[in-house]
């Protein structure tokens, strides 16, 4: 096959993906994992898919397939080989030397496309913390250098200090101070939450996987510009407008916030705590779902998941089911009710934010939630005829019975 070509400067890239079949998601395409590299700048050239019962302690994928790999890299002229899992610090150093170029797991490629995307004071130092706690992880001798001795009269570290002590000194050192420095912003952040709060603004939050269109919504909603690309993890930083809403007669506060993926680290959701906690604070969220994914249940559930774990599953919810563009068949209902899994059935929409196809069901939708009455008024909580969410979302039908605003029907 001819070699893939890519814009000048471009890393050559070897993906691999490690099916041990026991239940764990497992994207055998890697279509997702190709698109995490494309977004830090590498040009894929090969994929590979192995099937193991468990990794291999030493190379992760065993000796047969890492020459396997070895050689397609020799072919493509690779420069780097990305794993869709992540990998221990032993098994990258033996890696390495195996196949002779660098090697990077799911993590550390995600960490590279943050600290590329950080554009606010805020965001680069919540990537630069989460990079160095990642890093500190991976200072087990892979460097020659780091073998080497230090001390002596004058010099830093004392007697017969290894290096690799002085760079995780060094490193400590610098969490210390990038974590400080954040508990600060967080003060910054939590002051002007509370003075929003305070003025009895209703707070709305968009949130959802990466790439599901938020900020091409946010952009439509409130006529801003928004950074908004084609792309995984194009924003970063929180953007925060106010959203004038007809049907209720005034504003709300509408912000974008980073969008989540699939094995997202757990160090980066604890350093984008302060960004994240906009989530938790808010009355509603609006969560932005990729209707034309055809892994859009999976990429739901793990937005859930990391709600859960900023401890936001119990903020009202209502979902957005954008790129209605982009949908074949497109569903017969363009509202209805659905179950969310442990919880209240929530209000579902479809929306085209590109093509702007929904937005005032969504306006008048988010009027009621921040009406007095909310998105289930007394007596009126529909719990008959619930539709799940279907593989085929043109398949959900409206419960009978259940509210709608006016201003939609």
């Amino acid at each position: 096959m001819p070699p893939a070509t890519g814009p000048a400067g471009a890393a050559r890239v070897v993906l691999v993906g490690v099916d041990f079949g026991n239940g764990q998601h497992f994207d055998p395409t890697l279509d997702e994992l190709a698109l995490l590299a494309e977004s830090a700048g590498d040009v894929p050239v090969e994929r590979v898919i192995a099937r193991r019962k468990a990794p291999d302690p030493a190379l992760f994928v065993g000796s047969g397939k890492a020459e396997e790999i070895k050689l397609l890299v020799q072919m493509h002229g690779a420069e780097c080989v990305i794993f869709d899992q992540a990998l221990s610090p032993a098994q990258q150093r033996n890696l390495e030397r195996t196949l002779g170029v660098a090697v990077a797991d799911r993590t550390a490629l995600i960490l590279e496309i943050f600290a590329q995307r950080a554009q606010s004071h805020e965001g680069k130092l919540q990537v630069e913390l989460a990079r160095l706690q990642y890093l500190s992880s991976r200072l087990v001798r892979r460097w020659s250098h780091l073998e080497r001795q230090t001390g002596g009269a004058g010099q830093r570290g004392g007697p017969g200090e290894a290096q690799i002590e002085l760079d995780k000194r060094m490193i400590a050192e610098r969490v210390k101070s990038l974590k400080a420095r954040l508990v600060k912003v967080k003060r910054q952040r939590d002051t002007q939450r509370h003075a929003r709060r305070k003025s009895g603004s209703f707070r709305v939050s968009l949130v959802g996987y990466t790439n599901a269109g938020k900020s091409t919504l946010f952009n439509a909603l409130v006529k801003a510009r928004a950074y908004a690309a084609d792309q995984l993890f194009a924003t970063l930083d929180t953007t925060t407008r106010s959203l004038y809403l007809e049907p209720l007669g005034g504003t709300v506060s509408l912000s974008d916030t980073v969008g989540f993926i699939r094995d997202l680290p757990h160090k980066l959701v604890e350093a984008f705590e302060a960004t994240l906690q906009e989530a938790c604070d808010a009355d509603l969220l609006l969560h932005v779902v990729d209707a034309a994914s055809p892994v859009l249940q999976e990429q739901r559930d793990e937005v859930e998941r990391v709600l859960a774990e900023i401890g936001a599953a119990e903020v009202p919810q209502i979902l957005v089911f954008n790129k209605l563009d982009r949908m074949d068949p497109l569903p017969r209902d363009l509202q209805d009710w659905v179950e969310r899994p442990g919880a209240n059935a929530v209000p579902r929409v479809f929306v085209s934010a590109l093509r702007g196809t929904g937005l005032d069901t969504l306006r008048a939708w988010i009027a009621q939630a921040a009406a007095q009455g909310g998105l289930n008024p007394p007596g009126r909580t529909p719990t008959d005829g619930l539709s799940e969410t279907p593989a085929d979302p043109g398949t959900a039908q409206t419960p009978a019975g259940a509210p709608l605003p006016s201003a939609m029907t």
